[in-house]
């Protein structure tokens, strides 16, 4: 490729976690590296991720935490790039951190420093940010890429596509990445919201006047091999259900599909019966109240039309109470979907990449990395390891090219 001005090795489109880990990486091999990114600041999703502290990665983060067509995919880049080498990383710029719950791992600071972290590695390697770049066509010839921005033209021989997918259009996010793709004969697996709270219709819709409501749970989606349940909290909302729980299984979930929650996970076997037994004169409700908050507890029995005391119930309609609180289905009639999901899942086909260097199998010089592709990580860090481990294996294999 002949040099000159807005000429680079390799052009990364999307200013977010992946795309400037990234050009960091590819930047500090001595590469030239530019990056573009719509929006006027780049790392916007980071900033507001974790609730403002940014869940960087999860400690325990492997293949089997994430959704892929092909489950093997995702293996090869997450062990060459591990959460211990970003947990190095962030130590490198002495950024404090803590473990929330279950291998989460946030800042104890803002979310800022992870964004500001990133900037300074592709400092380090001279790569180039631009914001407010608005890239509108893409071209392919013989010398490379043809990439058209805000009315400026750019070329490359590599090109990383890290946009991300459409969860939170209102931080810009677009289906972008699936365009170009498709452009370049790229399948796209199709996306769908995924970490969204789901929305309840029929009789599930008394369940909304619960809307605050919070409990520790089970929650399950799917049947047999392709049964999950995570044990975290649900939360009850105006239009729904919410909570880790539900986000998790969310991503699982296909429309007409059951969610079951047992609301009692830790529960003994025939505790109502021994509930009982204790204290024969309390009710329902009141033995339900013990474990689940008042107002949760009240809907329950109510649902389960068992008045009165527990010395007066059967046996068999105590067990049939257990059974239904260790299984109680809903029936979501939906989403919130992509304004209220964290992630996208579904994207560009692994079909289409090399698991070894993210590269298009046939298109040379062409990356996809990060959401974009058809990877989903589980609530709690695993999408920004995905981020991490996918730009590493692309930049790797651009700067030993």
């Amino acid at each position: 490729m002949t040099s000159g001005e807005n000429t680079y090795d390799t052009i990364v489109l999307g200013g977010g976690a992946a795309g400037l880990f990234c050009a960091g990486i590819i930047g500090q091999s001595g590469k030239s590296v530019l990056v573009l990114e719509k929006a006027e600041a780049v790392g916007k999703k980071i900033l507001i991720s974790g609730g403002g502290r940014c869940n960087f990665t999860n400690s325990g983060a492997s293949a089997a935490n994430f959704i892929c067509a092909n489950p093997h995919f995702a293996k090869s880049a997450l062990a060459r790039y591990t959460p211990a080498d970003f947990i190095a990383l962030v130590e490198r710029y002495n950024i404090d951190y803590h473990e929330k719950t279950l291998g989460q791992l946030f800042c104890d600071g803002r979310s800022q420093q992870i964004v500001d972290m990133l900037e300074a590695e592709c400092e380090m390697g001279q790569a180039k940010i631009e914001t407010g770049r608005d890239v509108t066509h893409v071209a392919r010839d013989d010398t490379g890429y043809l990439v058209t921005a805000s009315g400026i033209e750019y070329r490359c021989a590599n090109l990383v596509i890290a946009t991300g997918g459409p969860s939170i259009p209102k931080m810009g996010a677009t289906g972008f990445a699936y365009d170009l793709a498709r452009q370049f004969g790229l399948k796209v697996v199709e996306p769908v919201p995924a970490l969204v709270p789901l929305t309840l219709g029929g009789e599930d819709v008394l369940f909304r006047d619960l809307s605050g409501v919070s409990a520790p749970v089970e929650a399950s989606a799917g049947s047999g091999k392709s049964a999950v349940a995570f044990p975290e909290a649900a939360l009850f909302t105006h239009r729904g259900l919410s909570g880790p729980a539900i986000l998790q299984v969310s991503s699982y979930w296909k429309h007409g599909q059951a969610v079951a929650i047992n609301f009692l996970p830790e529960a003994d076997y025939d505790w109502l019966i021994a509930a009982k037994k204790a204290n024969p004169r309390a009710t329902l409700k009141s033995t339900l109240t013990q474990h689940l908050s008042e107002r949760l507890a009240a809907t329950l029995a109510e649902r389960l039309k068992l008045g009165g005391e527990l010395a007066n119930l059967p046996d068999a309609k105590l067990r049939g109470a257990q059974e239904r609180l260790a299984r109680w289905i809903f029936q979501p009639n939906g989403t919130e979907g992509f304004a209220k999901a964290e992630v996208t899942a579904g994207g560009i086909s692994t079909d289409e990449l090399s698991s070894q260097t993210m590269e298009a199998k046939n298109q040379p010089g062409l990356y996809a990395i990060g959401e974009a592709v058809d990877v989903t990580g589980w609530l709690g860090g695993y999408n920004f390891q995905w981020a991490w481990a996918s730009a590493h294996a692309a930049a790797k294999a651009i700067a030993s090219a």
